[in-house]
């Protein structure tokens, strides 16, 4: 999805030792459709290679109404969308044409620069209906920050299972628990989406060097204390951490290896180089960037 403004998440100081930061999201509602930013927040800017984090809704829709979320640019990163409920329309300037849908992997790598647009499908709008998720932005590596744009999809079923005790894990993309999902990513990563019954407990393993969670549904305890929905845990070290849940919860485990240096962010873009914003701008601004076949409409640059 396209930046939004949003007002900043804030920190909290992390209570037990396992802990670096706790980020609260803060809420902004876009005429109806709530969206918490969680990354990046004042005092952690990525989580491994992982510079942005959204939560969608939960909304529920009237007949009639969705979300459409006109063509926009990106550069220099990987969109992730993963949907808990509802349905999204995914179009790009490849000709991708792809109904997002709850438990797939949606990976877009933008590269050298692409454009899509976000919207609720027609026969779903007419209807009414809910939606709710996850996106993410992942900053590519220097190397592959202009490596040429693409659009892949996973089903649900394609996607890596972990079941212990209580808890099922969907690995959407990267390396965790002796799983890899089949979507190709440019980094050390993980993401997976874990559902926890009351009473569960899940380990976090030690395999990557930056990692946290976010807890979308349910509460947790860490170390002893108690964490409410809307709160991403940012993890210290290398220990193994013990996750436990005290209601029915979801959460999404994220992070992977930290970033081969700064990125600048600015709207959708997103780069090592200030120079390369700027030029994105003005490519933007001219209308240059490759259109989104059958759209006319666009977002135009912030001024």
């Amino acid at each position: 999805m396209s930046w939004q403004p949003a007002i900043e998440p804030v920190t909290e100081k992390a209570p037990c030792a396992a802990l670096e930061l706790v980020i609260v999201p803060r809420s902004r509602d876009l005429g109806g459709f709530a969206v918490r930013r969680v990354l990046p927040a004042m005092q952690r800017r990525a989580v491994g290679p992982f510079v942005f984090l959204d939560q969608m809704g939960p909304a529920d829709f009237a007949p009639g109404t969705g979300i459409d979320v006109r063509p926009h640019p990106h550069i220099g990163l990987a969109t992730l969308t993963y949907l808990y409920d509802g349905e999204i329309l995914h179009r790009d300037s490849l000709g991708s044409v792809q109904a997002i849908r709850p438990g797939e992997a949606n990976w877009m790598t933008s590269g050298s620069g692409i454009v899509h647009s976000e919207r609720t499908p027609a026969e779903l709008r007419a209807e009414g209906g809910k939606l709710a998720g996850l996106q993410a932005w992942v900053a590519l590596p220097h190397e592959h920050e202009e490596t040429d744009p693409a659009f892949t999809h996973h089903a649900a079923g394609d996607l890596p299972t972990i079941e212990s005790a209580g808890t099922q894990t969907r690995l959407i993309a990267g390396t965790l628990y002796g799983k890899s999902s089949p979507v190709r990513t440019f980094s050390p990563l993980f993401y997976a989406d874990a559902r926890l019954d009351a009473g569960s407990r899940l380990l976090l393993p030690a395999e990557h060097a930056e990692r946290a969670v976010y807890i979308a549904q349910g509460s947790l305890e860490v170390g002893g204390e108690v964490f409410e929905p809307g709160r991403l845990l940012v993890f210290r070290g290398r220990d193994e951490i013990a996750i436990g849940a005290r209601t029915a919860a979801r959460i999404m485990l994220l992070g992977g290896a930290p970033l081969d240096g700064p990125r600048h962010i600015w709207w959708n873009f997103v780069s090592s180089s200030k120079a390369r914003i700027d030029r994105a701008k003005t490519e933007w601004r001219a209308q240059r960037f490759a259109k989104v076949p059958g759209e006319t409409e666009f977002i135009p640059l912030p001024e």
